[in-house]
């Protein structure tokens, strides 16, 4: 690749022609994850966000790019979005001219002194073969190019608020050099864990959490394409569930789809033991038997719940936001139990008991109550 990199011709790497064929065909066949298979692949495809979308189509047209930072909630189409508008500039070129590492694997400074270093410093040749690619994919680049490229790579960083300071204050200093041949697209769900330094030499696009209308469109669109019966109350219970992530959206339906196959009717309950939230029986009955203000019924009630094997943090999750639209609690009330769930949670995550913590949970519940 290096070879190829510096004189733009292709040598023993031919077989990079295969292989990029044969991921294609793996992205077709039945056995791809939807994930993948459902990708987007060029920008217009991707959902919702509009801003993004708008400035990489200039960036496209133009056909230069500045370093970017994206940063967001998981599933909301980071990654994708780069992937397809890299895929539109560099065409038969893609493979040659992208370095994707995962920074939560490869983080430490070494990292960046060798192999990011190196591939930067690589000088980027070559002419795009149009007729590998489809139509759609190389419009523009045609119109602005020709058979040309933009004379430089893309370096993607994925979960990049994952590297250590020192690796980021290198990487400063290689985006500064090699500014003539790399682009850097930095992607991270917390841009405030980003040093400054790297942030300031990036634009910055912040990816929000998908509306409920789009993912279910999403959704119904792959329900029509692989033959799937779902009705829109069973995609909405999926999408609730998802919490704004798309790819869990997706994974979720293609999980439900291996459990039932295809041809029959998925319903809500099916939603519910696929992805392990808790059917909301198991939630009024909670806050019924704290209701009584039995600590001992709380106790039996406790004892039962363990057996089904749900996850206590699962829980609190769920019942944090039923608290909130609660109508029958006074905000004082609402406050109190919001209080012991962070507290319950906290300790959750620093390995406490869930059993114990479910205890602690109810009893601040019935306290609650006890206020009226």
């Amino acid at each position: 690749m290096q070879a190829f990199l510096k004189t733009g011709k292709l040598g023993p790497g031919d077989s990079k022609k295969a292989s990029t064929s044969r991921s294609k065909e793996e992205r077709s066949s039945p056995a791809a994850p939807w994930v993948e298979k459902y990708r987007p692949r060029t920008v217009e495809d991707v959902v919702e966000q509009a801003e993004v979308v708008e400035v990489l189509r200039q960036c496209l047209k133009g056909g230069d790019f500045p370093n970017l930072l994206f940063y967001g909630p998981p599933g909301t189409g980071k990654t994708s979005t780069i992937l397809a508008a890299a895929r539109q500039l560099f065409g038969s070129l893609y493979k040659e001219r992208i370095l994707e590492l995962n920074a939560s694997d490869e983080r430490g400074i070494q990292v960046v002194r060798d192999k990011i270093k190196s591939f930067a410093q690589l000088t980027a040749g070559g002419v795009r073969d149009d007729s590998r690619q489809p139509k759609a994919d190389n419009y523009l680049l045609t119109m602005v190019f020709g058979k040309s490229c933009p004379p430089f790579k893309i370096i993607i960083l994925d979960e990049a608020d994952s590297m250590t300071n020192a690796a980021q204050a290198a990487l400063r200093r290689t985006m500064e050099k090699e500014s003539h041949s790399t682009r850097f697209c930095l992607i991270c769900n917390y841009v405030s864990r980003i040093i400054e330094p790297l942030t300031s030499r990036c634009t910055k696009f912040r990816f929000k959490p998908l509306g409920e209308d789009k993912i279910v469109e999403r959704l119904e669109y792959i329900c029509k394409e692989e033959d799937l019966k779902a009705e829109k109350v069973v995609l909405l219970k999926i999408v609730e569930a998802s919490g704004g992530d798309l790819r869990r959206a997706i994974t979720c339906l293609q999980s439900i789809t291996r459990l039932k196959g295809k041809g029959i009717d998925i319903t809500v309950d099916d939603i519910v033991e696929i992805i392990g939230i808790v059917p909301d029986k198991w939630l009024d009955d909670l806050m019924n038997v704290c209701k009584t203000k039995d600590y001992s019924k709380a106790e039996e009630f406790v004892d039962q719940f363990m057996l089904e094997a749900y996850a206590t943090s699962q829980v609190i999750e769920q019942l944090s936001e039923k608290i909130i639209y609660s109508n029958e609690l006074t905000d004082q009330q609402k406050a109190l139990i919001a209080d012991r769930l962070g507290e319950c949670n906290y300790r959750l995550l620093d390995g406490g008991s869930e059993y114990i913590q479910l205890i602690n949970l109810c009893c601040g519940i019935i306290k609650a109550y006890e206020l009226v």
